[in-house]
């Protein structure tokens, strides 16, 4: 364990978004419940909605039972029962998922279409081609869920690592240094040339950019656990299940 590692493990563990979604299964939730559910929607309709489809259902009918899953889930204050102690979000939300396409199905499918507003604003092409990814992958078909569960989350933590560098001017060195997944980085002499740095100023800029990648993965998964040994676990599993889709 390196010295950062230990002092990160060291301070108190908060689990924001957990704790709110508890407090949203309550009769009075926390004022920024709301977005914080929207952000929890966000990061799991695609990993829920890769395995509905996996279960036979077509894009839009999977479409419609996500987002009737997660309006249900709400609507009976559902989150209250997700408690941290009897295991992670990603494996509660699975399964209240598989009992409700099992269990509700056939009303759900009328969530949407009797003009039911969506929860948020879902992108249903990218969960769709997230799915394609994640069913492309080998091992067997429950991994779909953790697949596309794990790529959203590194999509998140780039989403939030080029947001971080546009408000510090830095956008363009960043989405040169962070190359779309599958594609090359370009040599730190060029990219030196191209923004007029130094190769070593590349370098070090490369290495704080990795080391600020490595801090939000944590803290996007953080989110949905309880505990600092379960945040490492978790860590253990995401990048295995990320080394298996490569």
């Amino acid at each position: 364990m390196t010295p950062s590692d230990a002092e990160a493990q060291s301070r108190p563990f908060l689990t924001t978004r957990w704790q709110v979604v508890l407090q949203a299964g309550e009769e009075t939730a926390a004022p920024d419940a709301a977005a914080a559910l929207e952000a929890l929607c966000r990061a799991y309709w695609p990993p829920l909605y890769a395995h509905v489809r996996r279960m036979g259902y077509g894009p839009e009918d999977a479409a419609d039972l996500t987002q009737a899953f997660f309006a249900r889930l709400i609507e009976n204050r559902g989150l209250g029962r997700a408690d941290p102690a009897r295991g992670r979000f990603r494996t509660f939300l699975l399964t209240a998922l598989q009992h409700f396409v099992r269990d509700e199905r056939d009303r759900a499918m009328t969530w949407k279409r009797g003009g039911r507003a969506s929860l948020v604003p879902l992108d249903v092409a990218a969960a769709e081609g997230e799915y394609e990814r994640a069913v492309a992958a080998p091992g067997p078909d429950e991994r779909v869920y953790d697949r596309a569960w794990a790529h959203t989350v590194l999509a998140l933590v780039r989403q939030r690592l080029l947001a971080e560098a546009e408000a510090g001017g830095r956008a363009e060195l960043c989405a040169a240094l962070l190359p779309a997944e599958g594609g090359e980085p370009e040599p730190y002499e060029r990219l030196g040339a191209r923004f007029g740095l130094s190769e070593g100023a590349v370098k070090l800029a490369a290495f704080r950019l990795r080391q600020r990648y490595r801090e939000l993965i944590r803290e996007e998964v953080a989110q949905t656990v309880a505990t600092p040994a379960e945040l490492e676990e978790e860590l253990r599993h995401l990048l295995a299940v990320v080394a298996v889709s490569a």
